[in-house]
């Protein structure tokens, strides 16, 4: 599951994506999305997009590989981040909507894989050269991310319908902004290469993953008002996982041509 080059991250995708359209498993919804936005920020690779394109390929390859990890560790049944096995346990609850799985799994891989990453390919020194691309790869996932909830509220209307109704839109999203998923993640990778030993990041990255496998309960636990209408949006997204995958497949594809 560990891929050397950004076309590899993408046929790995793919694997996980076919492998939970056959079992039936809500974890390729987030797979999904994921693949198309490796796939945007290839296509933006060599177009002057980035600064550094060798270095952003080497950071979405990190990125990437601790989702995959995370991945096969948990379909062997090994330990992985607090914060990717809430989003991995939540597959099998029936109740949540597609927009919770997704986001689930975006909370685990930005707030926490992608400072990771980060600090991966710098150091004290050089981390502030890579903050221009490191706000440019979240553009790209942002705007992917803002357009499949347009369009995933064209393929089951409750699910905006019912939310706005009930004035519940920004209590849902407020824990999950994009800008501060962003500049959290920012401020953790400058926090964790100031830490010159091991044990410290090890520390840090222990504590981080705490507090975003908490931030999970955001996403997940709510008052029972609010299950209510989830209930009812979860309602309107019939069909099985295979075909809400296939949806979402065809609203990102749309969203990457």
């Amino acid at each position: 599951m560990v891929a050397n080059t950004i076309d590899e991250v993408i046929d790995i995708l793919g694997d996980i994506i076919e492998s939970s359209r056959n079992d039936e498993s809500t974890l390729g919804y987030f797979a999904c999305l994921y693949q198309k936005v490796t796939i945007s920020v290839k296509d933006k690779l060599h177009t002057n997009y980035f600064d550094d394109d060798a270095r952003m390929e080497q950071l979405d390859v990190l990125f990437a590989n601790r989702y995959l990890l995370a991945y096969a560790d948990y379909k062997q049944g090994k330990p992985i981040t607090k914060s990717w096995d809430m989003a991995f346990q939540a597959s099998s609850n029936n109740s949540l909507i597609v927009l919770q799985h997704l986001l689930l799994g975006m909370n685990a891989h930005i707030n926490l894989d992608l400072g990771i990453a980060a600090a991966e390919i710098s150091d004290a020194s050089s981390i502030n050269t890579l903050h221009s691309d490191f706000n440019k790869i979240n553009a790209v996932l942002a705007s992917l991310v803002e357009e499949v909830q347009e369009d995933l509220s064209k393929i089951w209307p409750t699910l905006v319908k019912i939310l706005k109704f009930a004035n519940k839109v920004d209590d849902f999203f407020i824990n999950f902004s994009m800008s501060i998923a962003r500049d959290g993640a920012w401020k953790f990778a400058n926090e964790l290469v100031a830490q010159k030993e091991l044990k410290s990041r090890e520390h840090y990255m222990a504590l981080r993953d705490d507090k975003i496998a908490a931030l999970s309960k955001s996403i997940t636990v709510h008052k029972i008002v609010v299950r209510l209408i989830f209930f009812i949006v979860r309602i309107g997204e019939r069909g099985k996982p295979s075909d809400k995958i296939k949806a979402l497949e065809r609203v990102v594809k749309n969203r990457t041509k």
